[in-house]
């Protein structure tokens, strides 16, 4: 939506008035063709201008700022302990059974 002060509205009110109330005789003998397009290339200039400056000015962000951080100790992971096993086989006796096959897990 556009919004236009009072000031650049009144301004723009004048200026329309001042057009129509000079009648097209009058303005014919007085200028040139060349001059009246300089006129209103002017008046279009002021009236942008005008309502250029009524926006809210544009504001760019801030220069980055470099925050250095405090240094953090980070411990150590505790050590890993790796298990070697390995299964043994041997054959026990059994009293009243008799031999049996025995599988027996080892780890260091």
């Amino acid at each position: 939506m556009l919004k236009i002060s009072a000031r650049a509205g009144s301004f723009a009110a004048l200026a329309l008035a001042a057009v129509l109330a000079a009648s097209p005789a009058a303005s014919r003998d007085r200028l040139s063709p060349g001059a009246a397009a300089a006129l209103g290339v002017l008046g279009g200039l002021a009236v942008g201008g005008a309502i250029a400056a009524t926006q809210p000015p544009v504001y760019a962000a801030p220069a980055p700022v470099y925050v250095e951080r405090e240094p953090v100790y980070v411990a150590p992971p505790p050590p890993v302990l790796v298990e070697h096993c390995f299964i043994e086989r041997s054959s026990e006796y059994v009293p009243g059974w008799g031999w049996q096959r025995v599988r027996r897990r080892v780890c260091d």
